[in-house]
């Protein structure tokens, strides 16, 4: 049994999109960011970075976006949402999913939040600017890659990968330059969101944007 702390649209949807993949029996707690329930003192007790999401498995909490859906993906193989722990595509998945939390997502933190290291309005447009190019470039390489490479990330059919780049890809929307001016990422947008998942997220977390 699963226990997943989310808020909409937020990090907590790639984990929730794969407890959905999966079918496993889980429940949702809402955590209400623009209210700062994300640092009350019981929060902070089960996740002390006050973020989401949180996963409790079994009881126990867990953190980290991209850990928690490797770890629901890898105790439930029967859902195929990771290759096999000992083959070439395994450890391609490894290397996406771990780009994605240490390129992709803090680049996005940083345009979402320049306030973090900007201490004025100039130094927070130079690092929003600096945070647009950097997730310009890995548009470009994804695009080159599933262009040469897709339909999904590792080929012919998704996997817990795929479920991290649409979400990231989703946060992109207001962007002045949103992904899906990449033709071949556009296609792969609309490919992820035709998914049973996908549209049963939108109606569980209330999302209509992007849909």
């Amino acid at each position: 049994m699963y226990t997943l702390y989310y808020s909409p649209g937020a990090a907590s949807m790639c984990v929730h999109l794969a407890l959905l993949e999966t079918n496993a029996p889980h429940e949702l707690i809402l955590v209400d960011l623009a209210a700062g329930q994300q640092r009350d003192p019981t929060y902070l007790k089960l996740n002390p970075n006050g973020v989401v999401p949180t996963l409790l498995v079994d009881g126990k909490p867990f953190y980290e976006a991209a850990a928690a859906l490797m770890t629901i993906a890898e105790r439930h193989p029967e859902a195929k949402l990771a290759p096999p722990a000992d083959s070439l595509a395994r450890a391609a998945w490894n290397q996406w999913i771990l780009h994605f939390a240490n390129t992709l997502q803090p680049a996005f933190r940083l345009w979402f939040y320049p306030q973090d290291i900007g201490a004025d309005a100039a130094s927070q447009a130079v690092v929003k600017a600096a945070a647009q190019r950097k997730i310009e470039a890995a548009w470009d390489r994804l695009e080159a890659h599933l262009s040469a490479n897709g339909p999904y990330l590792l080929g012919d059919a998704p996997s817990a990968a795929d479920l991290m780049l649409i979400m990231l890809m989703r946060w992109s929307r207001n962007m002045p330059k949103p992904v899906t001016q990449w033709p071949a990422l556009a296609a792969y947008a609309s490919r992820m969101k035709s998914r049973s998942s996908w549209k049963r997220l939108y109606e569980v977390e209330g999302l209509t944007e992007w849909s």
